[in-house]
């Protein structure tokens, strides 16, 4: 779904989220989790990849670049509203379309979750569970319409509900 951008005028809520602490808080979860991953995948993942399957090894390398991937796409996100904290960057310019997030890769077809690592998997689990934060979050900040867009999924939802179940429509 494509949302209109905001005026600088609508920035308010942006400036105000990447001083609360809850951006903070979301920035030390952000880094953590690519420190975490990468100490992972250079130690203790690298040496658990040497063991598996042919098909799961392969399985791993995808699922280990998809992870990076999107824990680079979290990082530069929280590293340009970190500018704008520090006055090292214009909300304006940080609103520009080349610093919103773009849509995640949801492949997991070739995840052999049942040969996988169990801390590689959790890694995947988490980075995207922050990834849909953070995108929630941009949209929130940076698009206009976002809310819009929410309610008119849910009515149109709602009408497939009633249509599928034979309700009627006031």
């Amino acid at each position: 779904m494509e949302f209109a951008e905001k005026t600088p005028a609508d920035f308010s809520s942006a400036t105000t989220f990447v001083q609360s602490e809850v951006f903070a808080r979301t920035f030390r979860e952000g880094m953590s989790l690519v420190e975490e991953t990468a100490n992972y995948l250079d130690g203790e993942g690298r040496e658990a990849s040497k063991s598996l399957s042919r098909s799961a090894a392969l399985s791993y390398a995808g699922a280990s670049m998809r992870l990076t991937t999107q824990l680079m796409q979290i990082a530069s996100w929280l590293l340009v509203l970190r500018a704008v904290r520090e006055g090292d960057m214009a909300v304006h310019e940080a609103a520009e379309g080349k610093y919103r997030l773009g849509s995640r890769d949801n492949s997991s077809a070739d995840l052999l979750s049942g040969e996988l690592p169990n801390k590689l998997l959790a890694l995947i689990e988490g980075a995207s569970q922050l990834y849909d934060r953070i995108s929630r979050l941009d949209r929130d900040l940076f698009c206009a319409g976002a809310g819009e867009g929410a309610a008119n999924d849910a009515a149109a939802q709602q009408r497939a509900l009633l249509d599928a179940f034979g309700g009627r429509r006031a």
